[in-house]
């Protein structure tokens, strides 16, 4: 009986740290929920835009610059117009900080589906977590929609 209550116990204990591996509050499985301040910078990137087809890889000219909306959804900006998402696979711890250095590793001239990036600490220069990419999503102005 001793045994069995050790085990419950331990169960107990461990539940809060459990609970909090679970994704809280988003429709996509495994994505973290977005704070409203992320959402509103995400919701204002991409209004007035039309999801397009997913895409296996970006050509770096098509993009120019990053912007980091939480730890798990990137947006690579090529113009006023097209904004590509990305949802990682998976989270990337202390990417919404935007004060760590991304790296990425490439092969050629595209990012893709699956290629890794990781964080470095800006001041102290310590590497941080490997994260990996996902699809690249575009998001485009109807045309004729220049308001």
């Amino acid at each position: 009986m001793a045994k069995l209550n050790a085990i419950v116990v331990a169960l107990l204990a461990a539940a809060p740290l459990l609970a909090s591996c679970a994704p809280a509050g988003s429709g996509e499985p495994g994505a973290a929920a977005l704070t409203p301040k992320q959402a509103e910078r995400l919701d204002k990137q991409l209004a007035g835009k039309v999801p397009g087809a997913p895409m296996s890889c970006l050509p770096n000219y098509r993009s120019n610059s990053t912007i980091r909306i939480s730890d798990s959804i990137l947006l690579y900006r090529a113009s006023g117009n097209l904004v590509y998402r990305n949802d990682l696979k998976g989270s990337c711890p202390g990417l919404a900080r935007d004060s760590d250095i991304m790296v990425v590793r490439q092969f050629g001239t595209s990012t893709c589906e699956g290629d890794f990036f990781h964080l470095v600490d800006r001041s102290s220069g310590i590497r941080g977590p490997t994260c990996v990419f996902g699809e690249f999503v575009p998001y485009r102005k109807p045309a004729g929609d220049e308001g």
